[in-house]
């Protein structure tokens, strides 16, 4: 449903995308096994559906399944959620969560990076998020990096607060 509201690819086109791709309700699918082997996983979007299910160990589909599997083997799994604003229960799902080893990562923008695009900044949320398996994109803006460019003099920072 995402895909098809936030893009214009039809499924067929995005499988194309993949290199491996199984039915939503396959649990049999290899990588619903820990004998299949990955760095970890990245939920992205994370429904707050899917961060209720993983939180609480149910595994009702192949993502849910593989993302308990992930948690299992001690593997790295990031959840992209993005819901706003959040209730109370969403909050202690995602403890849940990070309390099983999940890492919690909102796609938040940087702005301190000077966005000049929506591809500027879904580049530095893929970048960050590449960065929680020690994937190095390269050209990922970070903090600090070409600091005096973005620099504020202290007497500036004091007089436009």
């Amino acid at each position: 449903m995402t895909r098809a509201y936030e893009t214009e690819l039809s499924a067929k086109p995005l499988r194309a995308l993949a290199d491996v791709s199984y039915p939503m309700h396959d649990v049999g699918a290899p990588i619903s096994s820990g004998s299949f082997r990955t760095l970890g996983m990245v939920i992205a979007p994370c429904s707050i559906r899917s961060l209720a299910e993983i939180a609480n160990g149910t595994t009702s589909n192949l993502l849910t399944r593989a993302a308990d599997v992930v948690l299992k083997e001690r593997r790295r799994l990031v959840l992209l959620v993005r819901e706003s604003p959040l209730t109370i229960t969403h909050i202690r799902n995602m403890l849940a969560a990070t309390e099983a080893g999940g890492i919690i990562a909102p796609p938040v923008p940087a702005f301190y990076t000077h966005p000049q695009t929506i591809n500027d900044l879904v580049d530095h949320t893929v970048g960050r998020t590449l960065d929680l398996f020690g994937i190095d994109v390269g050209n990922l803006p970070r903090w600090g990096e070409d600091a005096a460019s973005a620099r504020v003099e202290p007497e500036l920072a004091s007089q436009e607060s």
